[in-house]
């Protein structure tokens, strides 16, 4: 099953986004850059939120990292996932935010496969806030294979 059909069948939505103040996906070269994406969960981990709801808010924001792609690509087939950057929104004593990126990460992993395209470097880290009190905000990196 190529990465397009898994992220449908994932429940990952390919809708039309509105152009807004930036743009959510670039390309430059042979990669696609992303916006940042957050999360509609809001609030912070670590107090008041878990590490639960924090991954699914981690891939809540991948999901939406990958209608931006698929928007500016056209498909999802034949892309390597390189970086991402992950934000959580965390208490001060909070340190879990690798486990809530992993959210982010393991949808990748399923859809463009943890042995393959979908191996990626990764950062994960916390902040005191996060724009509009978003729990989780994720940026990525892809290479178009074979440009």
């Amino acid at each position: 099953m190529n990465p397009e059909q898994k992220a449908s069948e994932l429940g990952v939505a390919f809708n039309t986004i509105e152009p807004g103040y930036l743009k959510l996906c670039i390309r430059s070269g042979n990669l696609l850059i992303t916006s940042g994406h957050t999360s509609d969960l809001k609030g912070v981990l670590g107090k008041g939120l878990t590490v639960e709801q924090g991954y699914e808010a981690a891939k809540d924001c991948a999901k939406k990292i990958l209608r931006s792609v698929h928007q500016e690509h056209g498909t999802l087939d034949g892309l390597r996932v390189i970086k991402l950057l992950g934000c959580v929104y965390s208490a001060p004593d909070f340190t879990d935010q690798h486990l809530v990126i992993n959210g982010a990460s393991d949808l990748l992993h399923e859809i463009f496969g943890k042995d393959g395209d979908g191996y990626h470097a990764r950062s994960a880290l916390g902040f005191a806030a996060l724009p509009t009190g978003a729990a989780v905000e994720v940026e990525a990196i892809f290479e178009i294979n074979g440009s």
